[in-house]
């Protein structure tokens, strides 16, 4: 392990060497990202993981990385593929079902023009989710922290995704088939495919409406239970000063081998930017997960939270970006160390490259 960390870190260092001296090498584009973090969550769990629904910037009471990574991208004429290294919390955690060989991946995948006409692509491989407005890279959401429901929804996923974008580039259709719900490798107890659909509109320069669905399974097939999941947001900036970001998930599967039970979440994001390099930010979220599909609690109510979060960015250098953040969970049950409430302080700085 600490032989791939330091290979992995000269790799960085290598990429952001040749970053420094071509701002872009085409049709080859390499980039980099790193984000170490601080944060003290005060139900002061003893093993410093925070709760189980929590996969990045994981760590209590402790400087640690939440995600580094080296990119390689490449795109000339009618081909485009992506190869990007990762190492941080977010690999150790989201990817801790994978193979070993899988865990350092962010991306792999290979795609082509399938249309002389048309804007119609084919990709293949290890790619980001098309589900939900967050990524794991957190320097490009709107705060430090991910949502309960990015959290808890795919990431990442492996497939083949046909899309297809407009003339006027306003509207992105994608129909994938997947090995399952945040899957590289497929579990060996699942043979049935998987699928997902994608609608993205942009109306305007303002406003970005958003669909996506996965239609599939995460269970044995000898259970014969389906997931029917969908995701929607609308992202509208009416200024350079403000944004609003209105999110909702909903799905639906088995709790266990015969009754079907439902999840669903709603979150709202507030941003306002007093100056050029200030952010602020404001987010309100609810999780219901009561039949526990998802996040398990072994408690009467189930997975029922409110979240509450406050954050305030300062773009230090135009690559260069440090963030602080106070969030508040209040659960219907004690799920936090025996209390109902749980408050986390968190700190990070972020440096890209590309």
């Amino acid at each position: 392990m600490k032989q791939i960390i330091i290979t992995f870190s000269t790799f960085l260092l290598y990429t952001a060497t040749l970053i420094a001296q071509n701002d872009t090498i085409k049709p080859l584009v390499f980039q980099g990202y790193g984000e170490i973090y601080y944060s003290y969550d005060f139900s002061n769990p003893q093993n410093h993981e925070k709760q189980n629904f929590i996969y990045s910037h994981k760590r209590h009471n402790e400087i640690n990385l939440n995600l580094a990574f080296a990119k390689v991208a490449y795109n000339k004429n009618n081909l485009r593929a992506n190869a990007t290294l990762m190492i941080g919390n977010y690999a150790q955690y989201n990817l801790l079902t994978e193979p070993t060989w899988a865990q350092f991946i962010y991306e792999a995948n290979v795609g082509f023009k399938i249309s002389r006409k048309q804007n119609v692509w084919l990709d293949a491989g290890i790619m980001p989710s098309h589900i939900g407005f967050e990524s794991a890279i957190s320097a490009d959401c709107w705060t430090l922290t991910r949502s309960i429901l990015a959290e808890n929804s795919p990431y990442y996923e492996t497939g083949i995704k046909i899309s297809y974008t407009n003339q006027s580039e306003k509207l992105n259709a994608s129909f994938l088939v997947l090995n399952g719900w945040q899957k590289i490798k497929k579990p060996d107890y699942i043979q049935n495919p998987s699928f997902g659909v994608q609608l993205n509109y942009k109306p305007n320069t303002k406003l970005i409406l958003n669909y996506s669905n996965f239609i599939g399974t995460d269970k044995a097939d000898s259970i014969h239970s389906w997931r029917l999941f969908h995701n929607l947001y609308a992202i509208y900036k009416p200024s350079k000063k403000f944004g609003l970001i209105a999110g909702f998930d909903f799905g639906t599967d088995k709790f266990n081998t015969t009754d079907y039970g439902i999840w669903y979440s709603p979150v709202f994001i507030l941003q306002y930017k007093p100056k050029e390099k200030y952010n602020i930010a404001l987010r309100g979220e609810y999780y219901n997960d009561k039949k526990q599909i998802l996040i398990t609690t072994n408690t009467p109510s189930g997975f029922n939270t409110f979240g509450v979060s406050t954050n305030f960015d300062m773009q230090i250098k135009e690559n260069l970006l440090w963030r602080i953040e106070a969030k508040e969970y209040l659960s219907e049950d004690k799920i936090f160390n025996n209390h109902n409430a749980n408050f986390t302080l968190s700190t990070s700085l972020a440096i890209k490259f590309q």
